[in-house]
């Protein structure tokens, strides 16, 4: 039964007195407040977040490359080389684990040396031939 009376007492101020008391009032001395700015999605803070922070990582990462182009293309090379080395060494072990292989390819190389020594490097004519050709070819290549 309290809850009852208590129940239309409530519902008798708030309706009657709260009208008359939102009517009634100046407008003119309340405290204004800012105009509410739309707010921005989860989704679409993000998405710009990500476009910020992609646009200065491709600046900056422009910025880098052209300060350290040289040392960049210089460790691009070296990189090449070890890799090519590293296959070419892994190459040659497989073709020595093949039986007789690896004897016939040293006797190829001991045969080769023996022709090149006597053709080019046994008499002095044979040399300024080799000399002239390696010139030739040093020519063709650096113009």
């Amino acid at each position: 039964m309290e809850t009852e009376v208590q129940q239309e007492q409530y519902n008798d101020f708030s309706s009657a007195e709260a009208v008359a008391a939102i009517e009634g009032s100046d407008s003119e001395n309340l405290p204004k407040l800012p105009p509410t700015q739309e707010s921005e999605s989860q989704w679409q803070l993000i998405t710009r977040e990500l476009t910020n922070f992609w646009q200065e990582f491709s600046q900056n990462f422009n910025k880098f490359f052209q300060a350290y182009k040289p040392l960049l293309i210089n460790l691009a090379w070296l990189f090449a080389a070890v890799v090519a080395v590293r296959v070419i060494l892994a190459v040659l072990d497989a073709i020595n684990d093949i039986p007789l292989a690896q004897p016939v390819l040293e006797l190829v190389g001991i045969s080769y040396t023996t022709w090149f020594v006597f053709r080019y490097l046994l008499k002095d004519s044979t040399r300024q031939e080799l000399v002239a050709e390696i010139d030739s070819v040093r020519k063709q290549i650096l113009g």
